[in-house]
């Protein structure tokens, strides 16, 4: 059975937010809002958890995880970004966008792209989330929480603990969050002289990105 915390959007309850970390070290999946959609989170350094997280969404290893991080400075330590792309993920974080970029020695090559070596990268600009994430004291692995054989994320919390209450560990509620996912923007050919590819156009307008 799934533990349930529900907790205010803008100022969540940290004994509550403490609570759901306790579950993420022990190696829990947890559902949690974003500013795009809900979405399922993990440890970065526990494999059982993100083999998990893949069963449940029923995605194999060429599926792009990403990792949720707290600031832009925290993203730089898992991804090699040159000055160009720097000023772009300044110019868009936080925000409902997930950025695909070369993975640096932090990641553990396992959770990169396999023939790649990718990760894909966001800053979320939800503040249940970015607390969740300062008292974790790192990223966490993320993928948006569409069920298996859906196209539609999901993004009310109750709705979710219904029908993944045997799934994951724990549902944090800060109430309903946008059912749009992000936009993906891969930021690798820039690392070459090239230009950014937008892979899926969501919640993050592309406009001010000059795109």
């Amino acid at each position: 059975m799934s533990q349930y915390f529900e907790v205010h959007p803008d100022n969540p309850q940290p004994r509550l937010l403490k609570q759901a970390v306790q579950l993420l070290d022990k190696g829990g999946v947890l559902a949690v809002p974003t500013d795009s959609s809900y979405a399922l989170v993990c440890h970065l350094d526990d494999k059982a958890a993100a083999d998990r997280l893949r069963r449940i969404r029923q995605v194999d290893d060429k599926h792009h995880l990403t990792l949720l991080c707290r600031d832009l400075s925290e993203l730089a330590n898992y991804a090699k970004v040159d000055n160009r792309q720097y000023r772009l993920l300044k110019a868009a974080t936080p925000g409902a966008y997930t950025f695909i970029l070369e993975a640096s020695k932090e990641v553990p090559r396992r959770l990169s792209h396999p023939s790649r070596k990718t990760i894909g990268l966001r800053v979320p600009d939800h503040n249940a989330l970015l607390a969740l994430l300062d008292l974790h004291n790192a990223p966490l692995l993320a993928t948006t929480l569409i069920p298996p054989g859906e196209d539609q994320p999901l993004n009310d919390a109750q709705e979710i603990l219904e029908r993944f209450e045997h799934a994951v560990d724990g549902v944090l509620d800060a109430g309903a969050c946008a059912m749009e996912p992000t936009t993906v923007i891969d930021l690798t050919p820039m690392g070459t002289g090239g230009d950014p590819e937008v892979v899926r156009a969501g919640r993050g307008p592309l406009a001010p990105l000059g795109l």
